[in-house]
């Protein structure tokens, strides 16, 4: 109704500049014309928003009604780990630990940042928030391998002498194994953000390189058998 008032009054003050035309049209036209610019900037704002997207996550289903503001922070969230060790996995025989972990921490910094500093958009009025998601990658996945492997590996490497070889490390093998744990953990959760991204396929991004063709996976620990390199 606001919007056919303003319109009549347009049309209205049109009709008096013009003079042509009846006074009646001028203001029929004129609410017709309020009403659809309205309309339109309703349907643009409702153009931000994405459909109700369900994911059945291992915390159990969520449900997100999410924005525009949402879903770019979520392209961001899901690409900040897609190209960190959360995901991409260290090939057998190589790949620096202390790096690695490095590579953890600063993404739990990346994660914490735009809540910290108030840059994240706020909760919706319903459903979950991608934020939500962030909590749980980070209180209950990423903080617990940190504090089980951070000070294990920096003491061991402060008490080296000259070049420190990871190698060496007797608990190496077992890191490399958790970390695998940790990576499967991460998965179901950062493919999320990729969905609620819109992102075609996220689990592709995250899907392990053939690091070496030709070179089958090093044996577990405990395996009895020993492989070799294929020529």
């Amino acid at each position: 109704m606001l919007a056919a008032l303003v319109g009549s009054v347009v049309g209205i003050a049109a009709y008096s500049i013009a003079q042509t035309g009846g006074q009646t049209l001028s203001v029929v036209v004129g609410g017709l014309v309020g009403i659809a610019l309205v309309l339109g900037a309703e349907i643009y704002r409702r153009s931000g928003q994405l459909t109700e997207v369900k994911l059945t996550l291992p915390v159990g289903e969520m449900t997100f009604a999410a924005t525009t503001d949402m879903r770019q922070a979520a392209q961001r969230l899901f690409f900040q780990a897609a190209t960190r060790v959360a995901t991409r996995p260290l090939s057998d025989e190589g790949g620096d630990l202390r790096t690695a972990v490095a590579s953890l921490k600063k993404l739990v910094d990346l994660y914490r940042e735009p809540v910290e500093s108030g840059t994240a958009p706020p909760p919706p009025a319903r459903g979950d928030s991608v934020y939500e998601l962030v909590l749980t990658i980070v209180n209950h996945n990423l903080a617990p391998f940190l504090e089980t492997w951070h000070p294990r590996l920096d003491a061991w490497a402060a008490a080296q002498e000259g070049h420190v070889d990871e190698t060496l490390w007797p608990e190496a093998v077992f890191f490399r194994a958790d970390l695998n744990q940790l990576q499967q953990r991460l998965r179901p959760y950062i493919i999320a953000l990729g969905d609620l991204a819109g992102i075609r396929d996220p689990e592709r991004y995250l899907r392990r390189p053939d690091w070496r063709p030709g070179k089958r996976r090093a044996p577990i620990p405990d395996q009895q058998e020993t492989e070799l390199d294929t020529p």
